[in-house]
């Protein structure tokens, strides 16, 4: 089997990347899955918090992750590529990189202003429902869906503690950034090489028709038409519809600096 993760930080072009590579019938992309976190629940089970852990090896503990990930797509064809996609990948490289050594985390970002506003215009599409990561709360504001967003277990604030780690961890060479900017505004060249990055022989995507929807899934979290792609691959420029404070407050962007990567990240 061979894999690779998609990680990095919400409302960042995740799911337009998925779009793309499903149009590759080699691949398999989709959104969020459990395998993560699975592996964060089999993890604890299998350390101190259980008192019978002491009856496992590490080597058992290698057997029993890898194991559920490799069961967990045992009806794919052996032959296809899988790019399995969650937030906390980040927060478990080291895990990763041990048990999938020929594996890339590829990490997709945006400036987190730009992650909050793209929550925010959603929440305004849906004036007549109530989103589930924030409790269902009806009357909020814009002020306090930002401090529950960016808290200290806040959606966005959790996935960019986790890029933030591994970016500049130990196993920093296993990442693959992919920039929102490059991936909208020169989809061709960025998955070109993407694919470079990660050894596949090029594939002739149609950047100007892309479709992707989880409508379920979307129902779910009470943002409907949250995760739907569809039509060509382009930047739209727009003015942001977050107050100006909070905008400033929630720049930033890192990875877009040399003097920001010691360990030689490759960003797209």
């Amino acid at each position: 089997m061979r894999i690779h993760f998609v990680s990095g930080l919400p409302r960042s072009g995740s799911t337009l990347l998925e779009g793309i590579l499903r149009q590759n019938p080699r691949f398999h992309a989709a959104i969020s899955g459990p395998l993560a976190g699975l592996s964060i629940a089999l993890i604890k089970y299998m350390s101190g918090f259980n008192e019978l852990s002491q009856c496992m090896t590490d080597a058992q503990r290698r057997r029993i992750l890898r194991g559920v990930v490799e069961a967990y797509y045992a009806d794919l064809p052996a032959d296809r590529i899988i790019f399995d996609t969650n937030r906390a990948w980040c927060a478990l490289l080291p895990a990763v990189a041990e048990l999938f050594p020929e594996s890339k985390v590829i990490c997709c970002v945006r400036n987190p202003a730009w992650v909050i506003d793209s929550i925010e215009t959603h929440i305004q599409r849906n004036p007549f429902g109530a989103a589930k990561m924030f409790g269902y709360e009806a009357g909020g504001t814009v002020y306090s869906r930002v401090e529950a967003l960016m808290g200290k277990d806040g959606w966005v604030k959790k996935a960019m503690n986790g890029f933030r780690q591994a970016w500049f961890g130990a196993f920093a060479d296993r990442l693959v950034t992919v920039r929102y900017e490059s991936l909208v505004s020169n989809p061709e060249g960025t998955i070109g090489r993407l694919y470079d990055a990660i050894g596949e022989p090029a594939f002739s995507h149609n950047f100007d028709h892309v479709e992707y929807d989880e409508p379920r899934f979307d129902a779910n979290m009470g943002l409907p038409g949250f995760h739907r792609v569809f039509g060509p691959v382009k930047a739209i420029k727009r003015e942001t519809i977050l107050p100006p404070d909070l905008f400033r407050q929630n720049s930033e962007s890192f990875w877009d600096k040399p003097d920001q990567n010691p360990r030689g990240v490759l960003v797209l």
